[in-house]
């Protein structure tokens, strides 16, 4: 991808790498919000794992939206066999706090390994759903399926989970007095390029009214 720098380049996927195409995109598209997924496979093992192609759906319903790329053999990871076989997650919102034992999540663990347990993290019972919620973060949403959406084939292709909120529970730390979640108090991390994060908070967060412009 090395080339001269003093001016603009065109990038055309079919002149690159997978590699390559996943670091053009991971390093432009940012910040990503993180989607911790929580999933049961069919003998009930919990998985915990990160996802940052993540992104809120719509209103009515309320969904999600988070997208698992197939590995570099082509097989599905642990969430995605998961969610087909179960149709059941919870999605948990990372905070500055979470950041460090998160990461350890997204490491290759086989299948049988717990990331619940392997990373520190607390299961909570869910309201709706089978799978747990991760105690620790600041709002966690229970999901059924929808529906996936797989997009190409092959190594690194795309599979969007997509998810119908069923309910939210949301640290009481982190509402405002009108009873609604603060993004302030919520603390987020995202996903930048290469091994970075950013933090949301402090002088990153600045505020800007949608204009009005009066009825059409």
């Amino acid at each position: 991808m090395a080339g001269d720098l003093s001016g603009p380049r065109i990038f055309r996927p079919e002149e690159l790498k997978r590699g390559e195409l996943y670091q053009l995109l991971n390093r432009s598209i940012a910040p990503r919000p993180i989607a911790f997924v929580s999933s049961l496979d069919s003998a009930g093992v919990a998985n915990l794992a990160p996802f940052s192609y993540f992104t809120a759906g719509g209103v009515n319903p309320p969904s999600l939206v988070f997208s698992v790329l197939y590995d570099r053999n082509a097989q599905p990871k642990d969430t995605l066999r998961n969610i087909r076989a179960t149709r059941e997650y919870t999605v948990n919102v990372v905070n500055r706090e979470m950041a460090e034992r998160m990461n350890l999540t997204s490491g290759d663990w086989p299948p049988e390994v717990d990331e619940f347990v392997q990373a520190g993290f607390t299961k909570e019972p869910s309201l709706l759903v089978t799978p747990s919620r991760v105690a620790e973060s600041p709002v966690a949403f229970e999901c059924r399926l929808h529906l996936i959406v797989p997009h190409g084939d092959g190594p690194m292709s795309a599979h969007y989970v997509i998810g119908e909120v069923v309910a939210a529970r949301v640290h009481g730390s982190c509402l405002d007095p009108d009873g609604l979640p603060d993004p302030e108090r919520i603390d987020p991390i995202g996903r930048m390029g290469k091994d970075s994060y950013v933090h949301a908070t402090g002088a990153a967060l600045f505020e800007m009214r949608r204009p009005d412009v009066g009825s059409s």
